[in-house]
């Protein structure tokens, strides 16, 4: 059995698919990787999924350490997300787990 955050996991898989259980942050991170965003960008990306759930989802990743806000002092303020070290080499996961989908499920399309 493995803790963290208060919280007991089977394995460290169990871990690690809870940081990105759901379907939005796996999405964010994998378009994070491709460059930094802003929120309305995300928002688009992730079509319309309501401001509340994104915002909600992106503190989570920031408490995982797996993205950064970065705030920029003007007027208004521009708020842009970037992905951490460890976000970025959990996005290369996410790349295989794409190209697996891609393989199988491509006639979907």
């Amino acid at each position: 059995m493995i803790s963290y955050k208060e919280k007991n996991y089977v394995c460290l898989l169990d871990l690690a698919m809870e940081m990105i259980r759901g379907k939005l942050k796996a999405v964010i991170i994998y378009h994070l990787n491709k460059g930094e965003k802003r929120f309305l960008g995300l928002q688009r990306i992730t079509y319309g999924v309501n401001q509340k759930a994104l915002t909600e989802k992106l503190k989570e990743l920031e408490e995982d350490k797996l993205i950064t806000k970065v705030i920029y002092p003007e007027v208004p303020p521009r708020v842009e997300y970037f992905l951490t070290d460890m976000g970025k080499y959990l996005a290369i996961v996410l790349e295989s787990l794409e190209d697996w989908s891609s393989k199988y499920f491509s006639h979907l399309k």
